[in-house]
C-alpha cells in the first residue's frame, strides 16, 4: 500500500482524493490528514481512515478535536501544522489541496524529503516555482500537477523522446467562466453569487472566482513555465467552453496531442495518485453526449484583462509570481466580502504588480514579497472604499 498524506483533507481536492482511496481498497494507506478548522469533518475522517498524524492550523479547532482523537494519533496545531506533518510523517505521496499561499511551506517540506507531491495548490509553483523544482531535483522528489490543464500537459508529454525541445507550444484551455458572453461594461454589476456559478466545474471559491476573471489561467501560465521549462512564447491560452479537452501540446512537426475527459477533478487526481501506473477506475471516459461538440475561441483581452498579468509576471521574473498571487488572494477575498467590485480585482492586481517586484533567490524573500504584496493590496482595497 502507498502511504499517503492528504493536505487540505476537508476541501474539494482532499475529499475527492479520499474518494479515490475508498475506490481502491488496498492501494493506499492514509498516514496523515491536514486541514484548517473543520474539526468535525476531520474527526470523521480519522475514524474512517485511522491516520497516525493529524494537523489543524486553527488552534481553537484543534482544541475541540484533541480530546476526541484516539490516543495513538499525534496532533499538530498552529500555522505551521501542515508543514510539521510533512516533515515528520512517513509517507511516499502527498496530495496537496490546500488553498492559498499558506500551502507553500508544506510543499517545500514534501520535496525536501524527496517525496512525490501531487500538487493542486497552484500558489506553491506560482510563488516559488524555481525553488521548488530545484528542491525536487536536489532531493530526488517529483511534482505531479493535479490542475486538470497542467496534468493534461504532463500526460501529453509522457514518454515523448526529446522532451520539451520538440514542443512548438502548449495550449492551455479555459472555460471562460460564467461571464464569457458578457461585455466588459456588464461586469460592473457582477455579484459574488453570480461569479461563483461556474458553467462546467465544481470548485472552491477562490479558483471559481479566478476562472471568472481568468486569473487562474494567468497563474497556470507561471506554473507551466516552471513545471515544463517553457518560455512565454510557447504558452498559449484558448477558450474551450465544454471543458472536455483539458489542454493540448503542439509539437514542432505540427502534430497536436490533446488530453480529454469529462470535467471531473477525480480524473487528474486518479492519474497522479496511481502514477506511474494506469489503474482501473469507474470514471467516465468517452461519452457522445459530452463530446458531441468541441469549440475554441481566442481570449478577449478587454473582457479578461487579468490574463496578461500572468505573462507580465513571467517576463519580469523575480518575486513577481508571489506578488501577483498575494494581491489576487486579497482582492478576491475583498470581492467575496462585497468590499471590492468584480472589475476592480484585476485593477488591484495590476497596481500591486506594477508597484512591487524584486529579484528573488530564497524562500525568505518569497515570504517577504507575499507579506508586502498583501499589505499593498489591502491599501488598494481601502483606497477604493474611500472613493
Amino acid at each position: 500500500m502507498k502511504p499517503l498524506l492528504v493536505l487540505g483533507s476537508t476541501g474539494s481536492i482532499g475529499t475527492q482524493a479520499l474518494d479515490i482511496v475508498r475506490a481502491a481498497p488496498g492501494a493506499f494507506r492514509v498516514v496523515g490528514l491536514a486541514a484548517s478548522s473543520s474539526w468535525q469533518r476531520v474527526e470523521a475522517q480519522v475514524r474512517e481512515f485511522r491516520p497516525r498524524f493529524v494537523a489543524l492550523s486553527e488552534r481553537a479547532a484543534a482544541a475541540e478535536l484533541a480530546p476526541r482523537l484516539p490516543h495513538d494519533v499525534a496532533l499538530f496545531t498552529g500555522p505551521d501544522a501542515a508543514a510539521r506533518l510533512a516533515r515528520e510523517a512517513d509517507f511516499e505521496l502527498a496530495v496537496h489541496g490546500m488553498v492559498g499561499g499558506v500551502g507553500l511551506a508544506p510543499s517545500v517540506e514534501v520535496l525536501r524529503r524527496g517525496k512525490v507531491l501531487a500538487l493542486a495548490n497552484k500558489e506553491s509553483l506560482v510563488m516559488a516555482g524555481s525553488i521548488l523544482t530545484a528542491l525536487a531535483h536536489e532531493h530526488g522528489g517529483s511534482i505531479l500537477p493535479v490542475d486538470s490543464e497542467l496534468c493534461a500537459i504532463h500526460q501529453c508529454l509522457a514518454g515523448e523522446r526529446g522532451g520539451i525541445g520538440r514542443v512548438r507550444r502548449i495550449l492551455l484551455t479555459a472555460s471562460g467562466g460564467p461571464f464569457r458572453d458578457s461585455t466588459p461594461d456588464e461586469l460592473h454589476a457582477v455579484t459574488p453569487e453570480s461569479a461563483l456559478k461556474h458553467p462546467t466545474w465544481a470548485m472552491g471559491p477562490r479558483i471559481t472566482i479566478g476562472s471568472a476573471t481568468l486569473m487562474n489561467k494567468a497563474l497556470e501560465v507561471l506554473e507551466a513555465h516552471h513545471l515544463f521549462g517553457l518560455e512565454a512564447e510557447r504558452i498559449h491560452v484558448v477558450i474551450h467552453r465544454q471543458s472536455v479537452i483539458h489542454s493540448m501540446v503542439e509539437f514542432v512537426d505540427g502534430s497536436v496531442l490533446a488530453q480529454m475527459g469529462p470535467p471531473d477533478m477525480r480524473g487528474p487526481l486518479h492519474y497522479c495518485m496511481h502514477h506511474p501506473e494506469r489503474a482501473p477506475s469507474s470514471l467516465t471516459g468517452f461519452d457522445t453526449s459530452v463530446f458531441a461538440r468541441l469549440t475554441f475561441e481566442e481570449v478577449d483581452p478587454e473582457l479578461f484583462p487579468a490574463l496578461a498579468l500572468g505573462f507580465r509576471a513571467l517576463e519580469r521574473g523575480g518575486d513577481c509570481g508571489a506578488v501577483l498571487n498575494a494581491a489576487d488572494e486579497v482582492a478576491v477575498e475583498a470581492f467575496l466580502r462585497r468590499e471590492l467590485p468584480f472589475r476592480e480585482i484585476a485593477r488591484v492586481n495590476r497596481a500591486v504588480l506594477d508597484a512591487r517586484g524584486r529579484s528573488c533567490t530564497s524562500l525568505e524573500a518569497v515570504f517577504v514579497a507575499d507579506r508586502e504584496a498583501r499589505e499593498l493590496a489591502r491599501s488598494q482595497v481601502a483606497l477604493h472604499a474611500a472613493g
